[in-house]
């Protein structure tokens, strides 16, 4: 099995966006560099530091699945039905989308956190799976399902808005020493959850 690997972009006070879903200078390290790098889209170049691409290169090829909320799925319209990263998606929600535009696209609606991985895992077998930062993060640490964390460190202070844990209530959580990669307006931190 592969790993399920919490992920976002973060400011240093702990932000995945603003209070109205905004990154602000977050995203700024995507487009600052002289290296062309792609998710699944190949539409969406993002052009990095020669130090994020070789990051991005190391680790976004093994995601087969990622797990969002409904809330990202709505403020991006589900990437108009393709995954930003991965071949699959699976979105958590308590009420899937009536009238989606694209019912052929690759995602599955699913209630709660615990299925969620139950279902990407499955459905990734030995690749990992990805869960986009936010409450989701936080519920699935409080039940012990993540094995890593990948926390993009954008230089930046946002003052309020969304955390990366969410309302994250649960056991102390250990990790081990990072992989540091020092991009241009980010510091990519690869955390493995320590088990012992």
């Amino acid at each position: 099995m592969g790993n399920v690997i919490a992920t976002a972009v973060v400011s240093l006070d702990g932000f995945v966006a603003d209070p109205d879903d905004q990154v602000g200078p977050l995203f700024d390290w995507y487009n600052n560099g002289p290296v062309e790098v792609y998710g699944t889209d190949p539409d969406r170049a993002f052009h990095v530091s020669t130090a994020s691409a070789e990051y991005i290169r190391s680790t976004w090829p093994n995601v087969r699945a990622c797990i969002i909320g409904r809330r990202l799925f709505d403020l991006t319209n589900g990437w108009n039905g393709v995954p930003a990263n991965g071949e699959h998606v699976f979105v958590v929600t308590h009420e899937p989308p009536a009238n989606w535009p694209f019912p052929d696209a690759p995602y599955t609606f699913v209630n709660g956190i615990e299925e969620a991985v139950a279902q990407a895992k499955s459905y990734a077998g030995d690749a990992d799976v990805s869960i986009t930062g936010g409450n989701l993060t936080g519920q699935a640490l409080a039940v012990g399902l993540v094995d890593e964390i990948s926390y993009n460190l954008a230089p930046a202070l946002l003052g309020t808005g969304i955390r990366f844990f969410g309302d994250y209530v649960g056991p102390e959580v250990l990790l081990d020493n990072p992989r540091v990669v020092e991009g241009d307006r980010v510091t990519h931190l690869h955390y493995r959850v320590s088990k012992g």
